[in-house]
């Protein structure tokens, strides 16, 4: 598979760092720096875009300015992609008017779009666009991806006797490669605090997702991230924790 990334600065280029050291060997990856400064409006897209781009399967927008989704069809149609994959980590960045949008000058090329907000809420099979809005998709590029780069999946090994995390293997990392970060961290974390010690490596990687509240979930989309894969990892280790129960005192009267 040819991968064309779209940058713009730091986040964009830790993404690629990490799909470049992780993904299979099979796959070419090349990477255009978008322009720092882009107007309002874009009434050329030619005059912000190279004479050629080398052909690519699947566009990865990492862009950190709104103007560039402008500039997808047009990418698109000179590389001769198939699918894009729009990632949404912060609302300025590609607001979910735009992101519609996108998707829609895209479908009219029959190039499938997808925008993931947050990034690592990418499934083989769906995305989410709002706390209550997932959006289904079919593409094989896009799902390869997404089974490699996504939302975070890790596989734990619980030892039942110290109720401790002696493996964690890395099923699906997140494109930032924050799901592996946490991963080589937990060994030897217990089961109790494994869920939080996940959240606080989560935010200590750093995830580059915004912290401003996030209008269509209430939140901070760095939140929202964390809790994909606090999630992962809490319902893996929930047969190991140590669950304290505590009977009220007129029940253990009642009792005797």
């Amino acid at each position: 598979m040819r991968l064309l990334a779209i940058v713009s600065g730091e986040y964009g280029h830790r993404h690629v760092r990490n799909v470049r050291e992780h993904a299979p060997a099979e796959w070419s990856l090349a990477v255009w720096q978008a322009p720092a400064i882009l107007p309002p409006i874009i009434d050329y897209p030619e005059d912000y875009l190279p004479p050629a781009f080398e052909p690519a399967d699947l566009i990865l927008s990492f862009a950190e300015h709104r103007g560039v989704a402008e500039l997808l069809p047009d990418i698109a149609r000179m590389t001769g992609a198939g699918a894009v994959i729009a990632g949404v980590d912060n609302e300025a960045w590609l607001p979910r008017g735009l992101a519609a949008q996108l998707r829609g000058w895209l479908a009219a090329q029959d190039v499938v779009c997808v925008t993931p907000k947050p990034l690592c809420s990418l499934t083989p099979s769906r995305y989410t666009v709002t706390r209550r809005q997932h959006l289904a998709y079919s593409h094989p590029l896009i799902a390869a991806f997404a089974r490699y780069f996504g939302q975070p999946e890790l596989r734990l090994v619980v030892d039942p006797a110290s109720r401790t995390i002696t493996e964690a293997e890395v099923a699906c990392d997140s494109v930032c490669g924050c799901a592996r970060y946490v991963a080589t961290r937990l060994i030897g974390v217990s089961a109790d605090e494994a869920e939080q010690e996940a959240g606080m490596l989560h935010h200590h990687f750093p995830c580059l997702a915004s912290m401003g509240i996030d209008p269509d979930f209430g939140d901070t989309l760095m939140h929202v991230s964390g809790n994909l894969l606090r999630d992962n990892v809490a319902a893996q280790v929930k047969p190991f924790k140590d669950v304290t129960v505590i009977v009220p005192a007129q029940r253990a009267e009642a009792g005797e």
